[in-house]
């Protein structure tokens, strides 16, 4: 049987279009807000076209030491041109960026993970340490 985990990709988001950019700070003091900032396109402009465009951002934390992770939060993005008149008409357009706030009082990683219509699922991921 095949695996969700298998059909994420993964590359240096310097080059890569598609991976989620993760801007979080490196250490965070226990149960104080933390902010994350999950961007696809931040080096390489991803495409926003009612053909070929980012439909979410979804991030995720997963303490140390926890058997599972916990979801922060999901950003759908819904205007990609597209109106009553066609595809690409109506000038509107969403951004590809996600912010999210959250409190934690372990250590762990932070994972993020987009979803291209073309080229499907992608993730990234960041640690970071609590104080």
């Amino acid at each position: 049987m095949e695996s969700l985990a298998g059909l994420f990709q993964t590359a240096d988001w310097k080059s890569e279009k598609h991976v989620p950019v993760i801007e979080a700070p490196e250490s965070a003091k226990k149960n104080e807000p933390v902010s994350v900032t999950v961007t696809i396109g931040k080096e390489v402009a991803h495409p926003n076209k009612t053909a070929h465009h980012i439909a979410w951002i979804a991030v995720y934390f997963h303490p140390d030491g926890a058997g599972f992770p916990c979801e922060i939060g999901k950003v759908s993005f819904s205007a990609h041109g597209a109106s009553a008149e066609g595809p690409d008409t109506s000038g509107v357009y969403t951004h590809h960026e996600a912010v999210v706030n959250f409190k934690t009082a372990k250590p762990g990683t932070i994972f993020a993970a987009g979803y291209c219509n073309v080229h499907g699922l992608w993730q990234n991921a960041k640690e970071i340490k609590v104080s």
